[in-house]
This record gives structure tokens, sequence and C-alpha cells, in this order.
């Protein structure tokens, strides 16, 4: 399926990579984590989408950072999509959104609270761009049928299911790798999320913030790129412990080239299988 002009996914394709930081943190390191981005997954022959929010709507605190503001956050999109020539993704978070981040974005993005918002998914999908819908915490993998189908409804048939992590008690989530093939089974190309399917909901009380263990990123990458997920899907950062939001998650991005290397060969072979 072709999510963006020359970039596809899934049928054999090589592994997708997203990747990118958490949120449009400001111009000069958006652009410089990019750059990074892009030069590593050259060097692994992969397809690229750079994915950045340019709003953080689902916050532990409501006194942490939510983003620059959305004009300025996608002009900073723009500005990487031109320099770089990479796809775009980000999250939308409500209707009125769709439109105008559709303007930027190849990759429209439903966060996995939201994944079941019918009205929210519909006007993805009437944007016509590519629609990513991540998988609610609270959802088994094959209750994604119906929201992969409300967007399938407006005419646009490019649907992406990303599986994020499964609630399991408090401040903790598994990975199901079954949902893997699951979503897969539905028809729809499947992404895995190696690093928010590694956080900690809530779980630093202190800061008000949500943990994570991103030392499993790279075992949990490897073993979804084995169950056949299609795309990886990492947030990247040049600093995690300073990033504005999901610090305690994302992957070191001086760490994301050693991280490829394991996971394009897994993916190569599991494609002669």
């Amino acid at each position: 399926m072709e999510i963006a002009p020359g970039v596809q996914i899934g049928s054999g394709s090589p592994l997708t990579l997203i990747a990118g930081p958490c949120v449009v943190e400001g111009r000069e390191i958006t652009l410089r984590i990019a750059e990074t981005v892009q030069s590593i997954a050259a060097r692994h022959s992969i397809p690229v989408v750079f994915k950045a929010s340019y709003k953080k709507a689902n916050r532990t605190s409501g006194g942490t950072f939510t983003g620059l503001g959305m004009h300025e956050a996608l002009e900073i999109l723009a500005e990487v999509k031109r320099t770089f020539g990479m796809p775009i993704l980000t999250d939308i978070h409500t209707e009125a959104e769709a439109m105008t981040a559709a303007a930027v974005a190849d990759v429209l993005q439903i966060p996995a609270f939201l994944c079941r918002q019918t009205d929210l998914l519909q006007a993805a999908g009437r944007t016509g761009k590519a629609v990513n819908i991540k998988k609610g915490q609270f959802l088994a993998p094959e209750d994604m049928g119906p929201a992969a189908e409300k967007v399938r409804a407006t005419g646009n048939q490019r649907v992406i299911l990303t599986e994020r992590g499964t609630t399991f008690g408090y401040h903790n989530l598994v990975v199901d790798m079954r949902s893997l093939p699951i979503m897969r089974s539905l028809g729809y190309p499947v992404v895995l999320d190696g690093t928010h399917s590694l956080q900690l909901p809530g779980a630093d009380t202190t800061s008000r913030q949500s943990g994570g263990q991103p030392e499993f990123i790279f075992p949990i990458a490897r073993a979804g790129v084995a169950a056949g997920c299609d795309g990886l899907f990492v947030e990247v950062h040049p600093d995690p412990p300073r990033a504005l939001s999901d610090a305690a998650s994302q992957l070191r991005l001086d760490l994301l080239d050693a991280l490829l290397g394991q996971v394009v060969a897994i993916h190569r072979l599991v494609n002669t299988w």
C-alpha cells in the first residue's frame, strides 16, 4: 500500500520506518533529528516517514508542555518535508484539525485513546491521506476492524493499524505479539510502536509523568518484526531525559542505526519465509 509518494508499506515491501521526536520542540532540533533519521534510513535502504506531533493533547499533568502551537509546529514540519523530501506523519485530535494537518502531513495518526471516535476517524478519512490508527490500550486486536471500516466508509482505503501495548494492571503495558498477525489478517498493514509500548502510564507519581522502560526497545522491536509487522514506529531524541514529552520512553537518537541494523535483517529473513 502506498502511504505517500514513493513510500510503500506491506505486501513484501522493505520494513517501513516511522521515526522522529514525540513532539515538535523547536525548529533547529526538529530539523537536526530529521536529517539524522533520513541518513540512517538511507544507510539501511528502507523507506522512512518522519513523525512528530504538532500538539500533545494527552498528557499526565495539565502543567506540562503540549506544543508550540498548531500553526508554528506545522510550518516546521512543512520545512522538514521541503528540505529532506520525507513524508510526514502527525496526530490529530479533533475533526476540526484534520484538513489543516492534512495540508502538510501525508499520514494522519489517530491516537490510541481516540481510536473509537467515529467523527474523528471519518474526518481523517475524508482528507484522502493515509490514516494510521493506533490500537487502544483497552482493545483486543480484532476490535480494530470496525475502527478501520469507519475510515474506509469515506472511500479512503489507505488504513494502517499500529500496536502500542495493552493495559496490564496499573501503570503497565504489555505487547501481545499475537495482535500483529491478527490485525494483519483484517487486511491492513501493521506497525509496531516500539517506544509507546514500553511506557509506564502515570507511573512517575512524583513528577506526575508517565514512566518508561527504554532498555527493552531493542528486544520488543526484534520480536515484533519477527512476528511479521510491516513497519516500525520509534520515537527518537538526541537526549531523551531532556525531551519535552515522553522523556522516559524515547530511544536515544544515536542508537537508531544499531536498532535498524538488527530489525532490517530480521525483516528480510521473514519476507523469505
